[in-house]
């Protein structure tokens, strides 16, 4: 296997299962599919095409180093919190007083949520 495939997979989680779907008794026993998770990135990677775990490994490496690379030629956008206007927060927080009270006024006499 490549260094670079090998460093690679220092960063992932590595699970291996059956896999499902066609292919017979050998489909069935065997625990081909190799399912890779990269912990720096969260990207998730699952390769059983072969019948061979080391060969489905090495797919799977090589199809998440690929999408790393990808993921790095594209910017991907930081979102900011942004604080709201203070009349707009004074609003919300009004339209929930009075849904509250609402909600409050629909209750039975006995039924009290702990608020008197």
């Amino acid at each position: 296997m490549r260094a670079d495939l090998l460093d690679l997979l220092r960063d992932c989680l590595v699970r291996r299962s059956r896999g499902s779907g066609p292919g017979g008794q050998h489909r069935n026993v065997t625990e081909s599919r190799v399912d890779l998770l990269h912990l720096p990135s969260g990207l998730r990677v699952v390769s059983d095409e072969t019948r061979s775990q080391h060969q489905n490994l090495e797919l799977a490496l090589e199809r998440l180093r690929q999408r790393l690379e990808a993921a790095a030629r594209v910017e991907i956008p930081r979102v900011t919190r942004q604080k709201r206007l203070r009349r707009v927060q004074e609003r919300i927080l009004a339209d929930k007083r009075r849904r509250a009270e609402t909600k409050r006024g629909r209750q039975s006499p006995g039924a009290g949520g702990g608020h008197e």
